[in-house]
């Protein structure tokens, strides 16, 4: 329980528990059992926690473990938390993690990183972060969790030990928390020791991995009297006698640290260790911490002292230069401090120093009197900049200085905040800049700093990022673009808060106050998008008809144009105008590039120009433009809400495609990832209300209502739009569970906040529908009219998918040839479009009313065609109805045949390529020498497996649409 001296290791006292779990960890990892002949396939992985107050040898006991670690061919990675370096981002994930990297050159290092290069590099200080939008937190958090699994799996076994956890910044400390229950399932021992009373209030999700992992913390106890006693006469002789012994256990309590410290006072001192000199030792062990310490210290001259300032000042890892140039001292005083300060077991080390224990870093610290540990702080931060460490090494010290108006502290604090920020560390740049505010700043950069500080509060403090940007506005600006930039923020965070209304408001003050006509126009342009989103705008006839001549005037030359472009083709997709309408709109916007992941703009206008192209039955469009997107939030590191609302709408375009296994997959993705951003945020409605959906079409009621619980799904509703609506969803749920009153007041009330504002197209919310379907048995002629008034709608909007849907629901309100008709029509509206699960469940619903009217050949085949399309959508509660309708009708379901896939056969593809050239179905069917109900068949496959419908085959066919025709004939 000794420190290490010379590199001499010394004897560990009553941790023999201790070590045998440390062995017992090692063996497991290494795969290696004395008592085993048959040892484990894989390594396992552990977690072990050390914990007790200071000085009771926890540093010792982790060296011990490095040791043995390394002895046994692991790669060992080590760590220290540092009182004084708490507030530096990632401090200790750099002490982990770099020393495995440093070296490797940038060529070699970006392709040992891949895509996470630009992302965490900057977070362990191996390269500088670029000028675009930071990662983040989460985003980072995973791409650190790749890099330590990376070295995991590559250099196993390994062995992380992390001592004085306590210390350890939050980013690191909250990471490794995340990160912690993980280590069981790689090779790899994650080992750490803290202070249990002293872990910080950030600490929460640290206190309780050893739990989830597993274990239980370790808690190291005192030594007993014989256990000082073995350690007095190992460092004393054998001939101290037992009452000296036993002293020294009592005046030190049994704490390790201060029995190896008494015991080289007393070495020092030349006091024989007798009965006779036992006396003397409460008076020397009081000299070894706290007061006495500093009195000892005191004793080796103001030089000396002021270099032990300085060191504690700096904090772990103390260079020799440094600590002379904050101490104010000369090369050769500050090596003759230094000489003076290791004979007293102060500080240790040559090139660089530390202190021999934390506990003499804390007293020596605490022993500096305000005014001076202030003023040293300030030093401290000069001194960084100087030696080229960089503002963000200054910004610790600079935080514990006096404010007084000085112009370079805070613009070392701002460049250290855009450091941090950038390197994905928003809350300690948040600290950084709400420090150069005290400052305070020059009068005119009052507002810049303002804005900094609400851009780093934007991901964890939302509300704080309102006040800091509206504070920001009050204050004179001279820099346009520093005030666009503000209002643009404040709108953003606004409308992300669900206070659409606030947002739309600010954006038109300051659309008035513009004279620029460019800023006026893309201040518009966010007006217009926040309007699409809110379901209390005022007025949306008129602000739809002013976007329609704006878009018509636009050519797209810019950014802001397209977007505008892009609203109006959402725009016509809610107002059920032609598809084909929305469709050029959509294109036009597409024509000069529409990123995902601009910083200073939204994701929300490329998402709706890609969920324009869903509506408009070409799915294959939108997953494409999905796709890319995708790929652009997780290259910048956004793994937050934008991925997860990418991974929810990726997920929704499967569900209309009657994927829904797929679907299913990629909405829990999208789940877990809004779960981590926080309950009943936007990126939480979206993915609940899809996965609701999604186990709704699978025929899993009971499981999509516990959903629905768990997440607290219902009223109060979003302000804002959602896709799927939230509203209507919840309506579509209780009328999965029989509530059909309770239904039709949700789904009502969906209706009257829709229609005033011209949001009338059931391909997008078919809250009609499902309203139908609820009043079909209270008020049968009520249902009647709303579903046929859907139809009508679908059919202004003209796409095949919307218009299958609304009749095959007209057909379960209506009876007789009525619903025959419409179940007909619908069949043949749906084979002409890409959703798969419509038109399975059009299918299934005209086959069993065809064998309830009398047709049981016709309705065999009908059924037999549904259970395939069930089958295929994996609607498992449809393919059940078929087969009971099968079974009632005294015929056997068939074998399901393989599951679809989207490669096209022979046959399909050459129909395709002759609906293209302009043949019609008669045509087709001559040339492949089929039936025209075969060739509608072929085309309906081709259009689910494509994503596409008639209209945009030629586009998803690809550019050899001539040649491939040529082909198609000859084959």
């Amino acid at each position: 329980m000794t420190r290490r001296a010379g590199g001499t290791r010394r004897r560990l006292f009553e941790r023999e528990a201790e070590l045998a779990a440390v062995d017992e960890a090692l063996d497991e990892l290494t795969g290696f059992r004395t008592d085993d002949l048959d040892p484990p396939e894989r390594p396992r992985g552990a977690l072990l926690a050390f914990a007790g107050p200071a000085g009771l040898g926890k540093t010792t006991l982790l060296n011990e473990v490095r040791r043995r670690a390394a002895a046994k061919g692991c790669t060992v990675l080590s760590a220290r938390g540092g009182e004084q370096e708490q507030q530096v981002a990632f401090h200790v994930a750099r002490q982990l993690i770099q020393p495995q990297l440093a070296g490797t050159s940038e060529a070699a290092l970006r392709m040992q990183l891949g895509s996470w290069y630009a992302i965490v590099g900057p977070a362990l200080g191996l390269c500088t972060a670029d000028a675009g939008a930071p990662p983040d937190p989460q985003g980072l958090r995973d791409g650190l969790d790749w890099v330590l699994t990376h070295l995991a799996v590559q250099r196993a076994p390994l062995v992380l030990v992390l001592d004085d956890a306590h210390w350890a910044d939050p980013e690191s400390l909250s990471w490794l928390a995340a990160y912690a229950p993980r280590a069981e399932e790689l090779p790899m021992l994650l080992v750490v020791a803290y202070r249990p009373d002293e872990l910080p209030d950030h600490a929460q999700q640290f206190r309780g991995i050893t739990g989830r992992a597993g274990q239980r913390p370790i808690d190291l106890a005192p030594l007993t009297a014989p256990a000082v006693g073995h350690l007095v006469r190992d460092r004393l002789g054998a001939h101290a006698d037992d009452a000296f012994c036993r002293e020294c256990w009592a005046v030190t309590a049994g704490n390790p640290f201060e029995a190896v410290e008494l015991t080289a006072k007393v070495s020092d001192r030349g006091i024989e260790p007798l009965e006779a000199g036992a006396h003397l030792l409460r008076d020397l062990a009081a000299a070894v911490k706290g007061s006495g310490l500093v009195s000892r210290l005191e004793r080796l001259g103001t030089s000396t002292v002021r270099f032990a300032w300085a060191g504690a000042v700096l904090g772990t890892e103390i260079q020799p230069s440094l600590a002379a140039s904050v101490a104010g001292l000369g090369s050769e005083a500050a090596a003759d401090a230094a000489d003076r300060l290791r004979d007293a077991r102060i500080l240790t080390g040559s090139d660089t120093l530390e202190f021999v224990h934390p506990l003499i870093a804390t007293a020596v610290y605490r022993a500096i009197p305000d005014a001076v540990r202030v003023a040293l702080h300030g030093l401290a931060a000069w001194a960084v900049v100087d030696a080229g460490l960089g503002s963000s090494a200054a910004a610790r010290h600079l935080m514990e200085a006096h404010p007084d108006g000085d112009p370079w502290v805070v613009q070392q604090l701002r460049r250290a905040a855009g450091e941090t920020l950038r390197a994905g560390a928003p809350d300690a740049a948040r600290r950084f800049l709400a420090r150069a505010l005290r400052e305070p700043p020059a009068f005119d950069d009052r507002a810049a700093v303002l804005y900094e500080l609400g851009c780093a509060s934007l991901l964890t403090e939302p509300a704080t990022t309102v006040n800091h940007l509206r504070a920001a506005l009050e204050e004179p600006i001279t820099d346009p673009a520093l005030r666009q930039a503000i209002v643009y923020r404040l709108s953003q965070v606004l409308a992300h808060s669900d206070r659409l209304g606030e947002a739309c408001d600010t954006l038109a003050r300051e659309t008035r106050r513009s004279t620029d006509p460019r800023t006026r126009l893309r201040m518009q342009s966010e007006k217009f998008m926040w309007d699409a989103f809110r379901a209390d705008e005022p007025d949306s006839p008129a602000r739809s008809r002013r976007l329609a001549r704006l878009a018509d005037r636009l050519s797209g030359t810019d950014l802001t144009e397209r977007y505008i472009i892009g609203l109006r083709a959402w725009d016509a997709t809610l107002r059920a105008e032609p598809a084909s309408v929305a469709l050029h709109h959509a294109e036009r916007a597409l024509e000069g590039g529409l990123s995902w992941a601009v910083e200073d703009r939204g994701f929300e206008v490329p998402v709706l120009v890609a969920l324009a192209f869903l509506y408009a039955d070409r799915p294959g469009r939108a997953e494409e433009l999905f796709a890319a997107g995708t790929a652009e939030f997780e290259r910048q590191g956004w793994r937050g809400a934008h991925l997860s609302f990418a991974y929810t709408l990726l997920a929704y375009i499967r569900y209309r495609r009657g994927r829904l296994a797929e679907a299913e997959d990629f909405v829990r993705a999208g789940l877990r990832l809004a779960e981590r951003v926080g309950p009943r945020t936007p990126a939480a409605w979206y993915a609940v209300g899809t996965l609701i959906e999604v186990l709704l079409a699978r025929g899993r009621t009971d499981e999509a209502i516990t959903v629905a619980q768990d997440h607290g799904f219902g009223e109060p509703f979003p302000a804002a739009v959602t896709f799927p609506d939230s509203q209507s969803v919840y309506g579509e749920l209780l009328l999965a569970r029989g509530r059909t009153k309770e239904a039709a007041v949700e789904l009502a009330a969906v209706g009257r906040r829709l229609d005033p504002r011209g949001m009338r197209n059931p391909a997008w919310c078919p809250w009609q529908l499902h309203l139908a379907l609820a009043e079909a048995h209270d008020a049968p002629e009520r249902a009647r009219a709303i579903a046929l008034d859907a139809v009508e709608r679908a059919r202004r909007y003209a796409a095949a998918s919307g218009i299958g849907q609304a009749l095959r629901i007209a057909a379960e309100v209506s009876d007789g040839s009525e619903r025959t008709a419409f179940l007909r029509e619908a069949v043949t509206c749906l084979e002409r479009s890409p959703a798969a699960y419509e038109l399975a469940r059009a299918l299934v619903g005209l086959g069993a009313h065809l064998r309830r009217t009398g047709h049981p050949k016709e309705a065999a085949e009908y059924l037999y065609r549904g259970l395939e399309a069930a089958g295929q959508c994996d609607a498992d509660g449809l393919a059940d109805t078929a087969r009971d309708e099968l079974a009632a009708a005294g015929l056997r379901p068939r074998r399901l045949r393989a599951i679809e896939t989207d490669a096209l056969t022979t046959r399909e593809r050459t129909a395709a390529l002759l609906t293209v050239k302009g043949d019609d179905a008669a045509a087709v069917a001559a040339a492949l020498h089929l039936d025209e109900p075969a060739v509608i068949k072929l085309l309906s496959a081709v259009y689910r497996k494509v994503g596409t419908d008639e209209a945009g085959l030629a586009a998803a066919l690809g550019e050899d649409t001539e040649e491939a025709t040529v082909g198609g004939r000859g084959r």
